[in-house]
């Protein structure tokens, strides 16, 4: 059981059992530049580390996200701080959906967009933020972050059923069904902890870090990178009994291994 402690962080009563890695291909899906860094960059430093495919994909530019910097400007910005932010961390591809930063609409066009990448780089893991409208600690979530997850998730189903976007097919895109979990970070109720102590949080804070611009633009509000993920991925270490770890909400898809009414 994990739950808020005394400062507001995250505490752990009990452990957490590990995220499996005994994967391949992952597929990081989130709303904006800057979404994975804040913790699942640490994860993915770790992945990539033991030759492990990651990519990203991101619905937005992140546009509308510096309030001293009109968005024809900051778009592009961001996109160059997040591939920078990408390759500290092992991750090469890194692919835009220009849906609208700030207004990013659940349904049939984003969901298509996300499936259509899922049967391009057919993942087995998919890593996302979480969905829900409260997140790590207490904090309010954010609308893309909510709608982006969300259909992150339904769209790993999705991915493997030809009837469901069959125009793909017309792309050359055949439906992938090999989605086996779907991670979600920043969760208020974490099931998975990934281990990051050392050199993977090191490289993680190196890839927020790559984001100055956008830190710089929060003006009062921002933060530097290291102190900040410092203290999540300690606040997160007991709950794996380790010095650092980001948690992640864990989605099956399917039953893995013998059925429970088989037992």
């Amino acid at each position: 059981m994990t739950t808020r402690d005394e400062t507001g962080g995250v505490g752990s009563h009990g452990p957490l059992p590990p995220l499996p890695e005994d994967w391949q291909r992952c597929l990081a899906v989130a709303a904006h530049p800057d979404d994975i860094e804040y913790g699942a960059a640490s994860a993915v430093a770790r992945w990539t580390a033991q030759g492990k495919q990651v990519t990203y994909l991101l619905a937005t530019r992140g546009e509308a996200g510096i309030d001293g910097l009109h968005p024809t400007e900051a778009g592009p910005l961001r996109e160059a701080e997040e591939r920078a932010g990408a390759r500290e961390v092992g991750v090469d591809t890194v692919e835009f959906l220009d849906h609208r930063d700030g207004v990013v609409e659940y349904g049939y066009a984003l969901r298509r967009d996300i499936v259509r990448a899922m049967r391009r780089y057919r993942p087995e893991v998919v890593v996302t933020g979480a969905f829900t409208v409260r997140m790590i600690a207490g904090v309010t979530n954010q609308a893309d972050h909510r709608v982006v997850g969300l259909a992150a998730l339904d769209a790993a189903r999705d991915a493997g059923n030809r009837w469901i976007f069959p125009e793909l097919a017309d792309e050359g895109l055949e439906p992938w069904g090999g989605v086996r979990l779907v991670c979600m970070a920043g969760p208020e109720h974490p099931t998975h902890a990934v281990d990051v102590t050392g050199e993977p949080l090191e490289r993680g804070i190196a890839s927020l870090s790559a984001h100055v611009e956008y830190t710089r633009g929060l003006g009062e509000q921002s933060f530097e990178p290291r102190p900040f993920l410092t203290w999540a991925a300690r606040m997160g270490g007991p709950a794996l009994g380790v010095e650092a770890a980001v948690l992640f909400d864990v989605h099956h898809l399917a039953f893995e291994g013998k059925p429970p009414w088989d037992e």
